[in-house]
């Protein structure tokens, strides 16, 4: 069985992919204030970081959906995971657009399938699961055989596991927020007042306010 959990938060930290800041807290395009900020496009920059990631997602695909047929990403962010994990496989690649485009073919889902095919969704960050759970339902939708995602971090909001578990949908990632948290504190990137204050705002993010200082803001 493979063990990812623990080496991708430690690379995710390392090349400052995840940042944590519990004391000046990030603000989401959502309009949550949060004490972390998750940016895995960066994961492509890093040429080890990239081979790991990709290298564990098609370790996990072959152990997990062995009869797996097709491979799609999620647009934007996990296109080109998806199309290297896709090409390690010798699995064909597709990739599924948050909605159908207003001109041309108007197509939402891009590349060849066919119908019935079996699809193993690529993902690089689930939050609360609504974009992410939009593909699985266009792939659907189209006449796919969805068989699971595969995620790089989940933030594991009790809403995303909810989301997934209403969709019919598997959901495995290669790292989550609990192992963030605790390899943070080992590894003197926080301390543990701050694990506290980062264990806290997962429990209900929505209406988390954060310390006084003012929030920076991030698109």
């Amino acid at each position: 069985m493979w063990n990812f959990e623990k080496k991708t938060a430690e690379y995710l930290m390392q090349i400052n992919a995840i940042k944590l800041q519990p004391s000046n807290p990030f603000t989401w395009a959502s309009g949550w204030k949060s004490p972390i900020y998750c940016d895995n496009r960066k994961t492509l920059s890093f040429p080890e970081v990239r081979s790991f990631i990709c290298n564990s997602f098609a370790s996990m695909i072959r152990e997990l959906y062995p009869n797996a047929e097709l491979i799609a990403g999620v647009a934007t962010g996990a296109i080109a995971h998806g199309a290297i994990v896709a090409d390690k496989l010798g699995l064909p690649f597709i990739y599924v657009r948050s909605g159908a485009k207003e001109h041309g073919l108007g197509n939402q889902i891009e590349g060849h399938f066919e119908q019935g095919q079996k699809v193993v969704v690529v993902e690089d960050l689930i939050s609360t699961g609504g974009s992410s759970l939009n593909a699985v339902t266009a792939l659907k939708d189209s006449g796919c055989e969805v068989l699971g995602m595969v995620a790089i971090f989940t933030y594991e909001f009790k809403k995303a596991s909810d989301a997934f578990a209403t969709c019919n949908c598997k959901l495995n990632t290669l790292s989550n927020y609990s192992v963030l948290v605790d390899t943070a504190v080992k590894t003197g990137y926080i301390g543990q007042a701050e694990a506290e204050t980062l264990k806290n705002w997962r429990l209900d993010p929505a209406n988390w306010g954060g310390p006084s200082a003012a929030a920076r803001h991030l698109p």
